[in-house]
């Protein structure tokens, strides 16, 4: 088993006891097996040393809600309504997808979010065996689902339902345990109220958790309403869903009652701060939320709707927006903000071994170079990395005990052929 040492690091933990340290960090495998201040002892031995002087080491980005394959629809619809932009722009050409597209937008994704530091991610998708495929050659870690929109008739519903169930037998616990799975109907205004309670059955029977859109635009709200006699939270909790360990995306329109009952059922919420900006879907009640105990994490949603992967970003926008809208410049702090997008991101998605440095975690961790002008003066690490940093100071990533991005280089990945291939995707799609 493989040892590896960093020394002369400084470390960002997420321990609220001991949120920094300087010093060393062993890895035995796929886990850590020390973290601590001075040096490693001497007689001790390892197959590699790291000297991480000048780099600081925290744990990768979690991000807990996107659409990978939708890179290749990045910029095709812009400045739009998010039910305009879904049924004039992104379905029709969605529709057009085929296996090989997914893939190359898939691998786009991976390769932005690797060398930007993202070490796991959530994917609601279909032909969802090429992103699993896509994950496993790639390193990252993913918790991935089959998305299911029922807007379509019973047969094609029982297609998609026995797909979405296959594919959670067939991935869930795979690539060295880095793949993980989900059931996820799309959203309650895609999915009729019998097909829903029949993913939910599908959820019990194979004893795994529930993701779902919900309440994302005020529209979505009332067409609910309108509909089924019921806003979106207590229409999903009539329908069962929260029966299930339950992540929901977005939350954004929420009433104080409605954050009583996600908290009751424990269910988690993915924040997607520039998502929602940028389709003027509105803010979310982070803190709100927050105060009543509701687990909060962050996604960027899929790159034709941000149009980036980028989680320091995500985790910078949760750290001003909210001070911007509320007036309160404490509403949710810098230290806060990089915990959503990690170690609470990881237990969003139910893994209690990712997110954080300390020992008996998986090894998966990132490293920034603090060399930098951005960086100085060596003030309060943590505020920089939030308010400070890019996505561009990320040097090294590891996953699992394994480096998969070195010197900026993704070592798992053909970076040019995923360019060239996601070009090609596009410019065929494009001339149908």
């Amino acid at each position: 088993m493989k040892r590896t040492v960093i020394t002369n690091g400084l470390f960002i933990t997420m321990d609220e006891r001991q949120p920094l340290v300087r010093g060393f960090m062993i890895v035995e495998g796929e886990r850590i097996v020390h973290i601590g201040e001075g040096t490693p002892d001497p007689s001790d031995s390892f197959d590699e040393t790291v000297d991480g002087s000048r780099k600081l080491f925290m744990p990768g980005f979690v991000n807990t809600h996107g659409h990978a394959a939708m890179s290749l629809l990045r910029g095709y619809g812009d400045d739009m309504a998010l039910q305009v932009w879904l049924q004039e722009k992104m379905w029709p050409m969605e529709a057009r997808f085929t296996a090989a597209d997914v893939r190359a937008g898939t691998l786009l994704s991976i390769l932005e979010m690797l060398k930007g530091g993202t070490t796991t991610f959530v994917d609601m998708y279909d032909h969802m065996n090429e992103v699993a495929q896509a994950s496993a050659e790639s390193g990252i870690r993913a918790c991935l689902t089959r998305g299911v929109i029922g807007l379509c008739p019973r047969d094609v519903q029982d297609a998609k339902l026995a797909e979405a169930v296959q594919f959670a037998k067939d991935w869930h616990g795979q690539a060295e345990g880095r793949i993980t799975a989900m059931m996820s109907p799309h959203g309650p205004y895609t999915c009729p109220p019998d097909y829903i309670e029949r993913i939910v059955q599908a959820a019990h029977d194979l004893d795994l958790p529930i993701h779902t859109h919900m309440s994302e635009t005020a529209r979505e709200v009332q067409d609910n309403v309108d509909q089924y006699g019921a806003r979106p939270v207590a229409h999903l909790e009539k329908l069962g869903v929260f029966s299930r360990p339950t992540l929901v995306a977005h939350g954004v329109h929420l009433t104080d009652e409605e954050i009583a009952v996600l908290k009751r059922y424990d269910v988690r919420v993915s924040h997607n701060p520039g998502s929602n900006l940028k389709l003027a879907s509105g803010v979310a009640r982070v803190p709100d939320l927050m105060k009543a105990g509701v687990l909060v994490s962050l996604g960027t949603d899929g790159a034709a709707s941000n149009n980036n992967l980028d989680m320091l970003e995500e985790v910078r926008l949760a750290a001003l927006i909210h001070k911007g809208v509320s007036g309160d410049p404490v509403a949710v702090s810098a230290a806060e903000a990089l915990r959503m997008g990690t170690l609470d991101g990881a237990r969003s998605i139910w893994l209690n071994d990712v997110g954080a440095l300390s020992a008996g975690m998986k090894a998966d961790f990132i490293a920034l170079d603090l060399d930098q002008a951005h960086y100085y003066p060596r003030t309060n690490v943590i505020s920089h990395v939030v308010y400070a940093a890019s996505s561009r100071d990320v040097t090294d990533v590891c996953i699992n005990g394994r480096w998969v991005v070195r010197k900026g280089e993704c070592l798992t990945l053909d970076e040019e052929k995923i360019k060239a291939e996601a070009q090609r995707s596009f410019e065929r799609l494009t001339s149908v």
